[in-house]
């Protein structure tokens, strides 16, 4: 085997390592936030989570993480060409949406896509009629969205598919920050439907 070949093969796979000890690093904070949120504590490190990022909405105006701040909000990464767990997520948030009734008013929710690429503002908004309309899309050039994806510590990564198309792998969890911009808690497709809503109830009364 040539020694061009072993080097690429090797090179391949550290990456590969360096993506699952990133994805697990994420996955063990979450968890730990997650069994903190349950214990009625806050994680050491949850204020810092997050940070600035300048984006467009699906109606195309500019978009500023200035805008997040005095408002409990939910930010979830994901992408319209998802088969899943993306609509599966926005339909769950629109129905407990509903179910907080006038609650809900004290909550804004993003759906943050990790394919700027394909989900331009106009896709995003003829994707996004089809849940609540309080739900705001938000989407950018690449180098925006991967600002916003690292500050945020979402893993995301672009997967080939056989027909020459492409997937995105990504972090399932919906983020819930409190009005000062601290992480309160996460949603996980894991979790009952009434959890996950107790979850939204206390996030609306911190507002």
């Amino acid at each position: 085997m040539a020694a061009g070949t072993v080097l690429s093969r090797l090179r391949l796979a550290l990456w590969g390592l360096v993506a699952v000890a990133a994805f697990a690093a994420g996955a063990l904070f979450l968890g730990n936030l997650q069994e903190a949120a349950r214990q009625g504590s806050s994680l050491p490190g949850a204020a810092r989570f997050g940070g600035d990022f300048q984006l467009v909405d699906h109606n195309g105006q500019a978009f500023s993480s200035e805008a997040l701040k005095g408002k409990p909000h939910a930010l979830f990464f994901g992408f319209t060409h998802c088969p899943d767990i993306c609509p599966t997520t926005l339909f769950e948030m629109t129905k407990h949406l509903e179910e907080l009734g006038s609650k809900a008013d004290a909550l804004k929710i993003f759906f943050v896509t990790v394919d700027p690429a394909r989900d331009t503002p106009e896709h995003l908004k003829k994707y996004l009629s089809a849940f609540d309309e309080r739900i705001t899309g938000l989407t950018g050039t690449p180098d925006q969205v991967a600002k916003a994806v690292k500050a945020y510590r979402v893993f995301a990564e672009k997967v080939p598919t056989g027909d020459g198309d492409y997937t995105m792998n990504h972090t399932a969890t919906v983020y819930l920050f409190d009005a000062k911009g601290t992480l309160a808690s996460t949603l996980s497709w894991q979790e009952d439907e009434k959890t996950r809503l107790a979850k939204l109830k206390r996030l609306a009364d911190r507002g």
